[in-house]
């Protein structure tokens, strides 16, 4: 069974730039998509971005899309989400999950990940 732990959550001001990171153990990383997810408070959760086993093909939310960007270092077992130029509209828990089936492109569909990580917070201030 996958483990994933996210890191990298904190306080930034708006405009700003932000690094997450997800380290997974359990199973063979490099044969899975992942993707980012988020919650702010009183809404529910998001796709924020998703990347393919390979590393190859990528998908972000509009909301995102130009600002984010999802990587992927298979010999450590690990996804980045890059933040730049955040906003306040940012804030949120954001959570890391691991894609369900193998050799997948990466989707926006949470019922295609089958293990989430934690969250981290992620606060931006105006």
């Amino acid at each position: 069974q996958v483990q994933l732990v996210e890191s990298g959550g904190g306080l930034v001001q708006a405009g700003g730039s932000q690094r997450l990171s997800c380290a997974a153990s359990g199973r063979t990383f490099s044969n899975y998509a992942m993707g980012w997810f988020r919650q702010a408070p009183g809404k529910e959760r998001e796709f924020v971005a998703a990347i393919s086993w390979s590393g190859g093909n990528t998908n972000y939310a509009g909301s995102v899309k130009g600002r984010f960007t999802i990587s992927r270092d298979n010999a450590k077992s690990t996804v980045y989400l890059q933040m730049n130029s955040l906003k306040p509209d940012d804030t949120a828990v954001y959570y890391c999950a691991a894609g369900r089936y193998l050799y997948s492109s990466g989707t926006y569909y949470p019922q295609d990940y089958g293990a989430w990580g934690q969250g981290t917070q992620v606060t931006v201030t105006s």
